[in-house]
């Protein structure tokens, strides 16, 4: 199944660049966009109603097996920045999660990327997404509570 986020809500995650995360330039290190990508997931499932340590409570975890970044222009320390994450496609066992880095600091897409992650149980293998989860991962946050945390 390929989605597209007009077809789902993107959750939008907001961060301030703290100065730990840029390099000797200013500019945010490049590896901290996949931190800013993490936290952006994590947020994505509490605003469908559930953390990703429920779903591992469930017996199940979703570890990154291919991840690309593009990065269009600078984030600096204290830009504030959005996070915008989606699933673009769910397969049996895998799915993508899309990112947009839009920079609100300077009003413009920094940056574009994608994570793709397995389902895996208890045993550490591949397994069928359970339609309980794909219910959790694709419902709209509109109808269920946000968690904070």
């Amino acid at each position: 199944m390929k989605f597209s986020p007009a077809y789902q809500t993107p959750t939008v995650e907001r961060i301030r660049v703290r100065y730990g995360e840029t390099d000797m330039m200013g500019h945010a290190y490049y590896a901290n966009y996949y931190y800013w990508f993490e936290q952006a997931r994590g947020a994505y499932c509490r605003d469908r109603g559930f953390t990703y340590l429920q779903l591992e409570q469930q017996g199940y975890k979703l570890p990154v097996v291919e991840s690309h970044a593009n990065y269009r222009a600078e984030v600096l320390y204290d830009d504030l920045i959005e996070i915008r994450v989606w699933i673009s496609e769910m397969k049996r066992a895998s799915m993508r999660f899309d990112y947009e880095v839009y920079n609100v600091t300077r009003d413009l897409i920094t940056t574009t990327g994608y994570t793709w992650h397995v389902m895996v149980g208890e045993a550490k293998k591949a397994t069928s997404i359970p339609q309980q989860v794909k219910d959790w991962l694709l419902r709209e946050p509109a109808l269920t509570a946000s968690i904070e945390h």
